[in-house]
């Protein structure tokens, strides 16, 4: 009887990583055996729950012990509020730079697929639609500590598909996270009818977390079905580049908010104490080369999103 694959989700209780649970574990059949890591409880929605600091590597083991060793690994924990690595870079490096998540499988009998999340911080935003090849010039420690995990995992894995994920934005997830939703906090704002300043000047990509999970799901089935290591770098966002402007106009038109509401401002007026880079859209080609899957266009994610709450 062929043995059956093994999916371990590290930070599980986190947006993406519950997101991405909840489909795989809607499956039917489902296709692998499934475990996730958690650093905040939340409903266990899997036997295989295993409580990990990724700062000092604590529980790894117990994963090993109970569950076996994974034939792929999905890294979606991270340290990702901008002003939180500003404040505590070191704490920063040792959460999003993951060495002991590397060093617990550089032992397995077979070197798993690590499919780790990336940002597009990594890049300088000074330009439109960067590309994998250009160069990474983070301006702030948000962005160091991901180009430091990049370089990290190329220097000592094997067999990994690193995704440089935009903005992701989209529903709830089952157990609500502790951080802002970006379309919800959008929403929220403009419901009270008075007028709240918006960035014309800062262009992002957004991308529907139910497409993260699309491919993430399709990377899976293309390594079990091809036997072969990856070594990838890809770009994860949304087709459009936005400003913030923009996101809070379709949200708008969505709801059916007045327009007069967004005040357009440039983002050099405020002081949000951590460089921000100014437009950091990201070209999607080598994805959809690759992967076959288009993702969704801003406004029709912004009408899911607000379709589920």
């Amino acid at each position: 009887m062929m043995e059956r694959k093994r999916v371990l989700v590290v930070g599980g209780s986190g947006y993406v990583g519950q997101h991405l649970l909840q489909s795989l574990l809607t499956s039917e059949p489902r296709p692998y055996d499934l475990a996730f890591t958690h650093h905040t409880p939340i409903n266990e929605i899997s036997p295989f729950a295993f409580r990990v600091d990724l700062e000092t590597g604590y529980g790894f083991s117990d994963i090993s012990d109970a569950f076996g060793e994974p034939h792929v690994v999905v890294n979606c924990a991270a340290l990702s509020v901008p002003r939180d690595c500003e404040r505590n870079p070191s704490a920063a490096m040792d959460v999003n730079v993951p060495h002991y998540l590397v060093k617990w499988f550089t032992d397995f009998s077979e070197m798993p697929l690590l499919i780790h999340l990336s940002c597009d911080q990594v890049y300088e935003g000074v330009k439109s639609f960067y590309k994998e090849e250009d160069e990474t010039v983070p301006v702030n420690e948000y962005g160091k500590s991901k180009v430091e995990a990049e370089q990290y995992i190329s220097i000592n894995c094997l067999n990994y598909v690193i995704l440089r994920s935009s903005i992701i934005y989209g529903p709830q997830t089952v157990s609500p996270v502790p951080t802002y939703l970006p379309i919800q906090l959008i929403d929220t704002v403009l419901s009270k009818k008075t007028k709240v300043d918006f960035f014309y000047d800062e262009f992002r990509c957004p991308v529907y977390v139910k497409d993260v999970v699309s491919i993430i799901l399709t990377l899976i089935t293309k390594y079990f079905s091809e036997g072969r290591y990856m070594q990838l770098l890809l770009n994860v966002a949304g087709p459009d580049r936005v400003s913030r402007v923009q996101m809070a106009e379709a949200v708008a038109s969505v709801r059916g908010y007045n327009s007069s509401l967004i005040n357009p401002i440039s983002a050099s007026s405020v002081n949000r104490a951590v460089k921000t880079p100014a437009d950091i859209s990201m070209d999607i080609s080598r994805l959809i080369q690759l992967l076959g899957i288009t993702p969704t266009s801003f406004i029709d994610g912004v009408r899911l999103t607000l379709a589920s709450f």
